[in-house]
């Protein structure tokens, strides 16, 4: 049986990683990180209104098994060994395509973190063979999502109305943005 590509469990980004997420040992600080953000997350992430102990638990329960089937790479963003934030990576719906979620604690916000957890995970994703593109999709309205993409060389593909629940703060239009795995010089050089 071939053993399928993962991404690393731990990738460093300076003054902070991205570690993989474990079960009910990460169980208090993710609830803690999910309770600290609840009104920062409130008008951009539907889930939110169904947040609780038993919602967590279930979270980082599902980590561990979509992770070994590689539907989910589900990260902690954690500075000092806290976690400050969250980013994944799912199966998009082609084989070949994953799309990219993050969010952060509110004081992390406005640092420069998304963008670098973000342009991490880009960069893990495409050490992955079966990684032809990442797309992230946000509401319309979420500017602050919107900057990210932008940030890291991803082309807006299209405009599509949005799986329900929808935000609250949400239009209902979900902005889905792409970057294509980078195609190796032709003459075998390698670019700077």
């Amino acid at each position: 049986m071939a053993v399928m590509a993962q991404p690393r469990q731990v990738i460093e980004c300076g003054d902070f990683v991205l570690r993989r997420w474990r079960g009910e040992s990460d169980f208090a600080p993710a609830f803690t990180l999910i309770e600290e953000s609840l009104e920062h997350l409130r008008p951009w992430e539907p889930w939110v209104a169904g947040h609780s102990e038993e919602t967590t638990r279930g979270l980082l329960a599902k980590s561990e098994a979509r992770w070994e089937s590689g539907d989910v790479y589900n990260y902690a963003i954690a500075k000092d060994g806290t976690p400050i934030g969250m980013c994944q990576t799912s199966r998009g719906t082609e084989p070949q395509g994953r799309r990219i979620g993050y969010w952060l604690h509110p004081a992390a916000t406005g640092q420069g973190i998304a963008t670098r957890a973000t342009a991490a995970l880009i960069a893990e994703m495409f050490t992955m063979p079966d990684v032809e593109y990442l797309e992230i999709a946000h509401d319309l309205a979420n500017t602050s999502s919107a900057a990210i993409p932008r940030r890291l060389g991803f082309t807006e593909i299209r405009r599509e109305q949005a799986r329900p629940p929808v935000a609250p703060a949400g239009t209902g239009i979900d902005v889905v943005w792409r970057l294509n795995r980078p195609t190796p010089p032709v003459d075998g050089t390698r670019r700077p």
